[in-house]
């Protein structure tokens, strides 16, 4: 095995460990990086329900209800039905995105939890200090994040509608039925706001990035090894094979090869001046036997 070939299986197999251990941090840097950007995509909806909500609560719900008898129930006052209509019509241009506030026990028929909803809220009401929940769930169109944050009957005004039916509204019952949205309690988790983004176009990027990252170390070190390898050839295995070719004539007895000249101050010429002494000390001491 030649001294070239032991020089590439040795970078070779450096540069492998290097490319893994590069390839395994990168990787998880980049897959962070596109969760925590779709994250906050997620809260960013999030303070935009919230937002819409409040806008119904402190400005729409006083001008419908100053307009309105007490015999017609307009949705519209609700936080709930504003948030979730302003995102609906958002979902025609971004299908993939949605905001709902899922409730166990809902007024709305449409807003009833599906299973996976529910688990939500139902670690809510297990935890009481939990706040906010995220977590990563399978969608027809490929991975999907997703940010809760609990519903808490916290306004004693929420109970007008939904503690019993014979309290509630007669508009409101019209509308809804008395089948549902009633028994709440006073700071009960009823529900969760759920919003949900698609991860697969941020992950498809840092997918790209790393193959484009992986493959860019990989071009470099090539042209590393290459530029080495002209480098080795040149300054060390040519040279030592001059060496060792004379160094092979002369062991035969053929004094007549010229000396090796090499032209460099590092251990290579040093080498080649130790050899053509040595070599010179060798045919005056053969001289002098034959004499």
């Amino acid at each position: 095995m030649g001294l070239g070939l032991k020089f590439n299986l040795v970078l070779a197999g450096a540069f492998a460990v290097g490319l893994a251990v590069a390839g395994v941090f990168s990787y998880q840097i980049l897959q962070d990086n596109a969760r925590e950007e779709v994250l906050a995509k997620a809260r960013l909806m999030m303070a935009n329900a919230l937002a819409v909500r409040n806008y119904t609560t402190s400005e729409i719900r006083p001008l419908l209800n100053a307009g309105t008898s007490n015999d017609v129930f307009l949705p519209h006052i609700v936080p709930s039905f504003a948030a979730q209509t302003n995102f609906r019509m958002m979902a025609e241009s971004y299908p993939n995105y949605a905001y709902k506030e899922a409730a166990l026990n809902p007024t709305n028929p449409t807003d009833r939890a599906t299973d996976w909803e529910a688990d939500i809220i139902n670690a809510f009401r297990r935890s009481d200090g939990l706040s906010e929940l995220v977590t990563v769930r399978e969608s027809p169109t490929g991975q999907t994040l997703v940010l809760a944050r609990p519903l808490v009957v916290s306004d004693e005004s929420c109970l007008t509608c939904h503690s019993a039916v014979d309290q509630a509204p007669e508009a409101m019952l019209a509308l809804y039925g008395p089948g549902n949205g009633f028994g709440w309690q006073l700071n009960e988790t009823i529900g969760a706001q759920v919003v949900s983004v698609p991860m697969s176009v941020p992950l498809d990027r840092a997918w790209t990035t790393f193959l484009v990252f992986i493959g860019t170390l990989a071009a470099v070190f090539v042209a590393i090894a290459l530029v080495l390898n002209v480098l080795l050839s040149a300054m060390v295995i040519r040279p030592v094979v001059r060496i060792a070719r004379t160094a092979s004539d002369v062991s035969l007895g053929n004094m007549d090869v010229p000396e090796v000249t090499i032209d460099s101050k590092d251990e290579i010429g040093a080498l080649s001046a130790a050899f053509n002494r040595m070599r010179r000390s060798l045919e005056t001491a053969l001289r002098m036997l034959n004499d």
